[in-house]
């Protein structure tokens, strides 16, 4: 069966295009589009866990430095090389991920308490999963998960909210 499409199908300008596949799409399929709010939930979310990488690598690097290169002992390097990967991730996220101009020390010191109620998210799990018989390795990976999460969610609605932009 031939199609007849209507001139605007046919001319070379795509914005005068009429998109006769939109109306078939159903709203699910919409919302997968790139253009959609799931496309920009995604987009913040893929943006976020490559600061939170970054932390990883900031935090590693400190801890390597101040402990083996500054003789710090390890309990003073440790949760020095945390802050600094906390700070690391506050500015990225700050200005990259949430789009936020200037960096304000009241959405820092949330980050901060977001990021330990993160820690704590991760430690909970990790010890009632292993406790539950899921070997550590695996609770761990799922404690990862929901830290991520709930960093994520105290992020984007409570620290980098619609009040604090």
């Amino acid at each position: 069966m031939q199609r007849f499409g209507t001139f605007s199908d046919r001319t070379s300008d795509p914005s005068e295009r009429v998109d006769n596949t939109r109306k078939r799409k159903g709203r699910f399929f919409r919302a997968l589009s790139t253009s959609g709010p799931l496309a920009a939930l995604s987009g913040l979310v893929l943006r976020f866990a490559v600061v939170g990488v970054g932390g990883v690598l900031v935090n590693t690097a400190a801890l390597f430095a101040l402990y083996h290169w500054a003789h710090w002992p390890l309990l003073a390097a440790s949760p020095v090389a945390v802050e600094l990967a906390v700070v690391h991730n506050y500015l990225l996220n700050d200005r990259w991920t949430f789009s936020v101009s200037t960096p304000s020390f009241r959405r820092f010191l949330k980050f901060n308490v977001s990021v330990l109620c993160g820690l704590a998210v991760n430690v909970m799990a990790v010890w009632l999963l292993e406790r539950a018989g899921l070997h550590l390795l695996l609770a761990n990976g799922i404690g990862i998960a929901a830290a991520f999460a709930a960093n994520f969610a105290a992020s984007a609605g409570w620290v980098w909210g619609r009040q604090d932009r």
